[in-house]
């Protein structure tokens, strides 16, 4: 079997988020798995400066509508073959992709998103056409790619070289669609029956998640739980009626951690490796994280940490709200990310009124991500929606037990301890409180106060296993299912 993933960013070549991660870490389980994979991106700046790169000699040549007419664009093809043997394409062309970012600048979003992912999806399938084997799936990822099914159904449906070609959409998080003016319709190609709400038609507009949620064989989205909350009002983002009405071709599959990357055993980015088996290095990771913090070092007061982008999204404005509380327990805050100004101005103040209490970097740092992760007590993730979320199964793993908001992925991996039975590994709470958000914390703290409950807790945590392996066959059955025409298997 043979499967092209598609994606507008990919580890380690081009990131801005979680997309990237997964698309860097699922190809790879997928070809263990025996699979024929390859990916394609857009070829971004500085790439070609980090990766050795070969002109495969192929052209894509993708008509672009400007104003009254139709401009045939060109673009080149590239390959890389990383290291596990997987070929890597990447569509060059600058007018579009040699920027100092991918989608944004900080004064807002690039004025011409529209056709740069338009020229990026059909310029993926004028690759297929002038190739001489084509894959047996196309495996797309959020709105950058989500043209791809809507042209294989549409302007593609006749091609003899395409025909046939099966297409999954996983859906990474709902709240990003790709929604451009209604005059994009003439720039993408579609003809004006397309424009309704049946297909890309949203409010006036034209939207490119819509178009593929309607048109791919199959939709995934990253966690069973976010596949449900998506198809309510309250998650949907204005498409939940269209999820609901494709409810039987939507699946929820976890997403994985890449181990090789996360794994306290063998992690270079933390002073002091661990394991469950031997957890005694975790000590020293603490005591280098207080030092590098500025905080004191003292191994008894549990470390309550939090690493993320700081927005609404991710639950600051309940840690706005409740921030004050925490502070008032024996314990020591750390935070590490960059977000929305005001939540930079508060974490500022509070590191400057609470200077034995509070290590606040606004930044990114990766090095001191993993450090955190290593030596942090306990880490606070009440998101108000998390698709799937990593950084609470990359916590399980070191040992820092995870204190979420039940939504998403964090309701999916995440269970409540239960110190009389021994069994959970982590704190949840499902009220989007900061009363229920303090509650939580508090009780945390206690079980952190009974050393006997507490290792057994970090024990169920790190002996947990959230590799890609198991949602990469679920990805094969599904792809197997489509290659077959059967159904996908159980929803949901």
């Amino acid at each position: 079997m043979k499967v092209l993933m598609v994606s507008s960013e990919v580890v380690p070549y081009a990131k801005t988020g979680g997309l990237a991660d997964v698309v860097g870490a699922l190809p790879l389980a997928i070809h263990q798995l025996g699979v024929d994979v390859s990916i394609i991106l857009p070829l971004y700046r500085g790439i070609e400066k980090k990766f050795p790169l070969e002109r495969t000699g192929i052209k894509v040549r993708v008509p672009i509508a400007i104003e009254d007419r139709i401009v045939r664009k060109q673009g080149e093809v590239l390959r890389h073959r990383n290291d596990q043997g997987i070929d890597v394409y990447f569509i060059k062309k600058d007018e579009y992709y040699d920027r100092e970012y991918l989608y944004n600048m900080p004064e807002g979003d690039y004025p011409d998103n529209a056709p740069r992912f338009t020229f990026f999806s059909r310029g993926t399938l004028e690759f297929l056409r002038s190739r001489d084997t084509r894959p047996d799936i196309i495996h797309c990822h959020d709105w950058q790619s989500a043209l791809i099914p809507v042209y294989l159904k549409t302007l593609y449906a006749e091609d003899p070289l395409l025909k046939g070609i099966k297409t999954a959409l996983t859906i990474h998080n709902l709240g990003y669609q790709g929604v451009f003016w209604k005059w994009d319709m003439r720039l993408i190609g579609l003809d004006w029956s397309y424009f309704t709400p049946e297909y890309l038609e949203y409010y006036g507009r034209v939207n490119f998640l819509k178009g593929g949620l309607a048109f791919a064989d199959a939709l995934t989205t990253v966690s069973r739980a976010y596949a449900e909350e998506i198809q309510t009002q309250e998650y949907g983002h204005g498409l939940d009626g269209v999820l609901r009405s494709r409810r039987d071709r939507l699946f929820g599959i976890l997403n994985g951690i890449d181990y090789s990357i996360w794994n306290p055993e063998t992690d270079e980015k933390i002073p002091a490796n661990f394991s469950a088996s031997d957890p005694s290095g975790k000590a020293e990771c603490k005591q280098a994280l207080q030092r590098a913090l500025g905080l004191p070092e003292q191994p008894a007061v549990p470390i309550v940490a939090s690493v993320s982008r700081l927005a609404d999204q991710k639950g600051f404005d309940l840690i706005a709200q409740g921030i004050e509380g925490i502070m008032n327990y024996d314990l020591q805050f750390v935070l590490l990310g960059t977000g929305e100004k005001r939540y930079h101005e508060m974490f500022e103040d509070i590191k400057r009124r609470y200077p034995d209490k509070a290590g606040i970097r606004i930044a990114y740092d990766d090095t001191l991500a993993h450090l955190i992760e290593a030596g942090a007590d306990i880490f606070l993730m009440p998101s108000r929606y998390e698709p799937c979320g990593l950084n609470q199964m990359i916590s399980l793993k070191y040992g820092t037990v995870p204190l979420v908001r039940a939504t998403g992925g964090l309701d999916d991996t995440i269970s409540n301890f239960v110190p009389e039975k021994g069994i959970g590994n982590g704190f949840k709470f499902k009220e989007y409180s900061s009363s229920a958000l303090l509650e939580k914390v508090s009780e945390a703290l206690s079980i952190y106060r009974s050393p006997k409950h507490w290792s057994r807790l970090i024990q169920n945590g790190m002996s947990e296993d959230h590799s890609w392996q198991a949602s990469a066959e679920k990805y094969l059955a599904l792809y197997k299912s489509l290659v077959q025409g059967a159904g996908a298997g159980e929803g949901n």
